[in-house]
């Protein structure tokens, strides 16, 4: 009997798409970001991203779901970096601006945090 790492595991409980679309992808990474499979989920939303690299400011979804990943699984550099590359594509997703604020926060950068958690109160009305 073969020995699956985790990643594998979960990948193998999505199976049957070896050879799928982007759409399958993003599915599957929803999935496992709605089973908290996190880091999964980053490592599959990367790899679209990537993949979708000529496609550019259509991938806001995508680069959300990242960004929470990261945030979700304490990739805090991570989250930081995807949420400003998705808010220069979109400077008015609260939600980008949330994760940016709750990420510097958690890094002890409180003061750099405020614009955007104010941000995102007054673009989304989430309560920071």
């Amino acid at each position: 009997m073969t020995d699956f790492t985790p990643f594998e595991d979960l990948l193998r409980g999505h199976a049957g798409m070896l050879d799928d679309t982007a759409h399958d992808r993003w599915v599957r990474a929803q999935s496992l970001f709605e089973e908290r499979a996190y880091r999964e989920a980053a490592v599959l939303l990367t790899e679209l991203i990537n993949d979708s690299a000529d496609v550019g400011h259509e991938l806001t979804d995508v680069r959300l779901l990242l960004a929470r990943s990261l945030f979700h699984s304490a990739q805090l550099d991570g989250t930081i970096r995807v949420a400003t590359e998705l808010l220069e594509h979109d400077p008015n997703e609260p939600y980008a601006h949330l994760l940016v604020g709750r990420a510097l926060q958690r890094k002890g950068r409180r003061e750099e945090a405020q614009p955007h958690l104010r941000l995102a109160e007054l673009l989304g009305g989430y309560r920071t």
